[in-house]
């Protein structure tokens, strides 16, 4: 009973910790940028099939979800991420699983050159310039991992980015943990002040 007692507060605790360690990180590195005109940047992930794989499938539902405008006409859906495969550029896929799935009709550019993190963010810059706001949307991790590099590359840029709605309460609440862990391996190389800081 003392056994699983322990093992049950031991997964309420890493629950928890991989729940709170995902939202601050959804948190860190945004500000409160005003304006009309936004942009929703969608981070590919490794996608080797011929159709969206389940992670990109969320992630195309974060950004869909993250555009504040009721009609989405001042929302411009920027899909980043090239061929990782023998099949098509995962901005593509992440473009046709949003239009013939979920119905998105919205404005959508693709950037289907980038391989790496980095190369997403150097790619869409130019898809950025003429917007008030910018929401990148991943994995919180991964996101914060963009936005630091958003950071170093165009700090005037970055003054403009604002949460994207990829975190949720619950949401993958069992692989959090491991998000996390994942994540705390990821985000090593950045600066503390890119890790914790605000813009």
């Amino acid at each position: 009973m003392r056994r699983r007692t322990g093992l049950a507060i031991a997964g309420a605790v890493a629950l928890g910790w991989g729940e709170w360690l995902n939202w601050r990180w959804s948190r860190t590195l945004v500000g409160h940028s005003g304006g009309v005109s936004e942009a929703v940047v969608v981070l590919g992930y490794r996608n080797p099939q011929a159709t969206a794989n389940l992670v990109n499938r969320w992630r195309v539902r974060a950004g869909l979800r993250s555009i504040s405008a009721a009609d989405g006409r001042d929302t411009r859906v920027i899909f980043s991420g090239g061929v990782t495969g023998t099949g098509a550029a995962e901005a593509q896929l992440m473009a046709d699983y949003a239009k013939s799935v979920l119905g998105f009709d919205g404005t959508v550019f693709l950037e289907d050159r980038s391989t790496t993190t980095w190369e997403n963010v150097t790619n869409v810059i130019p898809l950025l310039k003429d917007v008030d706001r910018i929401k990148i949307a991943s994995q919180p991790a991964h996101a914060l991992k963009a936005r630091a590099y958003l950071r170093r590359q165009r700090p005037d840029l970055a003054e403009r980015l604002v949460p994207a709605d990829d975190y949720r309460p619950g949401e993958w609440l069992i692989v959090k943990p491991l998000l996390a862990l994942h994540g705390l391996w990821t985000l090593r190389r950045l600066r503390h002040d890119e890790r914790k800081g605000s813009l």
